[in-house]
């Protein structure tokens, strides 16, 4: 308030501001602090609800796991079928593939996929030095031919001149024994003389000598001969065969169907030279096929041949048989051959992708449960059996599996639940919360 003045009446007295001046209600502003507070104790309070149940499960080892990302399977007691799948292509049960059977150059009469009959002529291997060969190897046994045939002429001769010995050698045994009975009547009647009569005894016995020693010359003459013509007999018969060999050589140049059937590849170019015992053209036989499958080496010891399987083409299945297994791994995979068991699915081309399921085992009562990827999480040995919001890992023994279900051994009953899908982020901890 201004005070008026007291000596200046010149000065006008100014109005204070004291009518205009009101008292302010502090009720709004206190209760707008009061609700921030309110809110702030709310907000702690409901953090605190949350956090002390969290503090509590990692106190007791437990992880929370949002129940939306889990999958839960109950286990039950029926009928488990125990199969393979693999996948598979179509492959022809007869593709037999014709090779040069020397080096030449290959001049075609079929081109890949027209339709031959067996024994059809494919193509031709123009090959010189094989033709050569075999001319000179055909002179050869000629050669060797026409010495037999003299040998054999002079072995008849050597057999009459032995014969002629060996007869002559017993005319003169015979002379030889009439001489000495004379000679025996003659010294009886005192007609001959001791000296004369020793002399035809001598000559008997010269006579006997001479026609043994010739009888055996003949026989070892005999045999030496024969010998030797079979030696030349052998030698014709050697070169008979590599004859033999060659003119079939020399015919395999004519690449003939073996089949009836479809060409399935020309292994090199028109007019291409190719070495010996390269692969020209393969024929495929489209009336029987079978199909060759994979399957992860894990199965190498329970795969066998003769096992039922199922071949689905398309929407189509057919019912087969395992006929083969390779006997070694590759790359983590062995390889099997199915075989129909009656009549194969129509339409079925070379290369053909199928899918093969083999049937390993089917039995009625067995514990199992939904396969998922628990299996290969855990091992085998690990599942999460959930009750209520918690599930508790259990130790289990797993048997065999089929593409949708696995056989239980040991550690669950039926009509527990447990989690079939992932447990990579559990982190093998022996419990774990579902969160909703």
């Amino acid at each position: 308030m201004i005070p008026a003045p007291r000596d200046n009446p010149q000065v006008t007295t100014l109005r204070g501001t004291t009518p205009q001046d009101r008292p302010l209600d502090p009720g709004p502003g206190r209760r707008r602090r009061q609700r921030r507070i309110a809110l702030a104790a709310v907000a702690l309070a409901a953090l605190a609800a949350l956090a002390v149940p969290a503090l509590r499960s990692l106190s007791n080892g437990e992880r929370a796991v949002p129940a939306a990302q889990l999958r839960l399977a109950t286990v039950s007691r029926g009928r488990f079928v125990s199969e393979v799948s693999a996948q598979g292509v179509v492959v022809a049960a007869l593709s037999p593939t014709l090779v040069a059977t020397a080096a030449g150059s290959v001049a075609y009469r079929v081109r890949a996929g027209e339709p031959v009959r067996k024994g059809q002529l494919l193509g031709v291997i123009d090959s010189p030095e094989l033709e050569n060969e075999y001319s000179k190897e055909k002179a050869s046994l000629e050669s060797l031919e026409a010495t037999l045939s003299r040998e054999q002429l002079d072995y008849r001769r050597k057999l009459l001149t032995n014969r002629e010995s060996r007869d002559q050698a017993a005319i003169e045994l015979k002379a030889a024994e009439r001489e000495w009975q004379r000679a025996e009547w003659a010294f009886g009647q005192g007609a001959m003389s001791q000296r004369d009569h020793d002399k035809a005894g001598d000559a008997l016995e010269a006579a006997r000598i001479k026609s043994r020693h010739s009888a055996d010359s003949a026989a070892l003459e005999d045999d030496s001969l024969a010998l030797e013509l079979r030696t030349r007999q052998l030698d014709r018969d050697r070169q008979r065969l590599v004859c033999d060999e060659l003119k079939r050589r020399v015919a395999a140049l004519e690449l003939h169907a073996p089949v009836d059937g479809i060409v399935g590849t020309l292994a090199v170019a028109e007019r291409t030279r190719v070495a010996a015992q390269a692969a020209v053209i393969t024929v495929v036989d489209p009336s029987v096929y079978e199909v060759e499958f994979t399957a992860p080496d894990v199965y190498a010891g329970t795969l066998k041949p003769g096992m039922r399987a199922e071949i689905f083409v398309g929407s189509d299945s057919a019912q087969a048989t395992v006929v083969a297994l390779s006997p070694e791994v590759r790359q983590g995979q062995i390889v099997g051959r199915a075989r129909f068991a009656g009549a194969q699915p129509a339409a079925l081309s070379q290369n053909q992708r199928v899918t093969v399921r083999v049937l390993i085992d089917a039995r009625d009562g067995v514990l199992k449960v939904e396969r998922g990827a628990f299996v290969e999480a855990g091992g085998g040995r690990v599942a999460y059996r959930v009750s209520g919001d918690r599930a508790e890992r259990v130790a289990v023994h797993l048997g065999n599996s089929s593409a949708g279900e696995v056989e239980i051994l040991d550690g669950l009953a039926a009509g527990d639940s447990i989690i079939v899908s992932s447990l990579s982020g559990f982190e093998d901890a022996p419990r774990v919360r579902l969160t909703h």
